[in-house]
């Protein structure tokens, strides 16, 4: 395990929009309760309630992915409006406490879903 630091940096904060995931046509998620996870240089990740989720669309794979910095990562793929997209989404159950605001939550690969989309509350 690795802890986040100067070299390394990991915030959560709030986001204070509407975040919409949608595919296919449909909304697959859409809350006012993302989490915005910035990691390094790299692109911010919206990390989004299982409860504001259309989880009867999310089927869970056998894929799994480690970090360092924020544990093991199990996958979802997920189905709407005709289109299938393996292991689009990612959870972590149980994160390393540095990052334990994200336990649960699901994130989406946005290339691999329409859109992600932010709207002003």
């Amino acid at each position: 395990m690795k802890t986040p630091g100067p070299d390394h940096p990991i915030t959560i904060t709030r986001n204070p929009h509407r975040i919409r995931v949608m595919l296919g046509g449909f909304i697959v998620a859409e809350t006012t309760e993302a989490l915005t996870l910035r990691e390094a240089t790299l692109e911010p990740v919206q990390y989004i309630p299982r409860k504001d989720a259309q989880m009867d669309l999310f089927e869970r794979t056998d894929h799994a992915s480690h970090c360092p910095y924020k544990g093991d990562a199990a996958y979802f793929t997920v189905t709407a409006g005709g289109l299938v997209r393996e292991n689009a989404v990612w959870t972590y159950e149980e994160p390393y406490p540095a990052v334990k605001e994200i336990a649960g939550y699901l994130a989406f690969y946005p290339e691999r879903v329409d859109a992600i989309e932010e709207f002003e509350r």
